[in-house]
């Protein structure tokens, strides 16, 4: 080594270990087409045997449902996993928190059975926050886009996620840090805030002195929760060993950077969002649980090939109460696409898939997969990034005959169909991912646990 006269023997000699040397090793869950796929129910699955629960980007444009003993539970922003009452649930630095929507959201599960969420809920000093003119900042700017192009880009419905991250990313925004510092030093950063939107958006109005006496009130609130998260997490990822469960918000084809642009969301919902949104190394990233319906359903506009605009969108929509829990949208609906799940798993490196609402299905008679797209009769090996060329494919489909029975009573394999056990089987070989559980209601009792 001719960089040292007197190379060590052991280079890290001397140096002090952490505590746990590989550290904890931390499951994630993601969802693989373009939302509502049911990630808050694995979750919820799985929080029953883990210690801490993890959301690490987005904001209060995630929509998770979880059910348990007969009770609906939605949650936006505070992770799914605080239903267990022996977790401790984060927000991490990758979130933007609009703090009087998550301080209505607790109120609203609180009066449906959620208790001790204050004193099990962790907040990152790092994250950003939403702002209520953030949210009339993003109404302003989709009636621009509509008035010029004739179409809405955002898959946010004016919950204000886009602007709050353009604020971040132009490093004008504002944090929780701020928030609980000098609260002068923050009215003063808040108010030139306020003037540069202003400065672009001449209607935009903000009655400063009341959002500022509010947001100090939600700040002593928030207080006791808040922590400096990377160092929260790393002794959590180096001390004694912990079951730690990370969710994710939205899906991989609503990625900003993976995603069908520009009809996505403002942050990275694929597995590196996990990393950079609670600082956790990629070396701790364990297993990875891709989240998808047994069909595939979107909000909003965009590109969607195997949407099916006939009687059988109609049944899928109907049956499957296809409506969004944020934005009160009705979802559109069509067959399963293995082309997105494919790519997708390019994406993150899934390790295994949570298949849900197969019970959806059961009354068809025949069942159609999507798994190549065909550009002028030929077979194209990838999925678009060109948002007009995925517009022009034509599907190429597998078709299955259906199972005509009722699934929803399934809690075990064997008492699933041979052809819905098929069906299955296919979906599982083509993707080259295992199936770990499969939905067929709504409630944590309704996934069939495959191994």
């Amino acid at each position: 080594c001719k960089f040292y006269t007197n190379p060590p023997s052991n280079p890290t000699q001397g140096l002090k270990r952490p505590r746990n040397e590989t550290g904890n090793k931390v499951t994630v869950v993601l969802g693989a087409q373009w939302g509502d796929e049911g990630k808050g129910k694995v979750v919820d699955l799985l929080a029953t045997e883990s210690d801490l629960v993890c959301r690490c980007q987005g904001g209060n444009n995630a929509g998770h449902t979880v059910v348990v003993e007969g009770t609906e539970y939605d949650f936006h922003l505070l992770p799914s996993g605080i239903i267990n009452p022996k977790s401790i649930c984060v927000i991490g630095n990758g979130v933007v928190i609009h703090l009087p929507g998550l301080f209505e959201e607790a109120e609203n599960n609180e009066k449906k059975g959620l208790k001790g969420w204050e004193k099990r809920l962790i907040v990152s000093d790092r994250a950003h926050l939403v702002f209520d003119f953030h949210q009339v900042v993003d109404g302003i700017q989709e009636t621009q886009r509509q008035a010029t192009e004739g179409k809405m880009t955002s898959v946010n419905h004016f919950h204000s996620i886009g602007p709050t991250y353009a604020s971040k990313a132009s490093r004008i925004g504002l944090r929780v840090c701020d928030l609980l510092g000098d609260f002068k030093e923050f009215s003063t950063k808040f108010k030139n805030l306020v003037e540069q939107y202003q400065s672009m958006y001449s209607s935009l109005t903000v009655d400063t002195e009341s959002q500022l006496k509010k947001l100090k009130e939600y700040g002593e609130r928030l207080r006791p929760m808040v922590r400096d998260g990377v160092y929260y997490m790393y002794e959590a990822l180096h001390g004694p060993p912990k079951k730690i469960l990370v969710e994710g918000a939205n899906a991989a084809l609503l990625d900003i950077d993976f995603g069908t642009y520009p009809f996505v969301t403002s942050s990275n919902c694929t597995v590196g969002g996990a990393c950079t949104g609670l600082g956790i190394p990629p070396l701790n990233i364990g297993e990875v649980y891709g989240v998808s319906k047994a069909y595939t359903t979107r909000v909003g506009i965009g590109a969607f090939p195997t949407e099916q605009l006939n009687v059988t969108g109609e049944l899928l929509q109907t049956r499957g109460h296809e409506v969004g829990v944020t934005t009160g949208r009705k979802r559109r609906c069509g067959w399963l696409d293995l082309v997105i799940l494919r790519y997708a798993h390019m994406i993150n490196g899934f390790t295994a898939i949570a298949l849900t609402k197969l019970d959806i299905l059961d009354v068809l008679d025949e069942i159609k997969v999507g798994v190549a797209y065909k550009i002028n009769g030929k077979r194209i090996p990838h999925f678009p990034a060109d948002m007009e060329l995925l517009h022009k494919v034509e599907v190429e489909y597998e078709t299955f005959p259906g199972w005509k029975s009722d699934t929803s009573a399934a809690r075990k394999w064997n008492n699933l169909p041979q052809k819905a056990q098929n069906y299955i089987r296919f979906v599982e070989n083509h993707i080259g991912v295992p199936i770990k559980w499969v939905g067929v209601g709504k409630s944590r009792e309704c996934m069939i646990q495959m191994f």
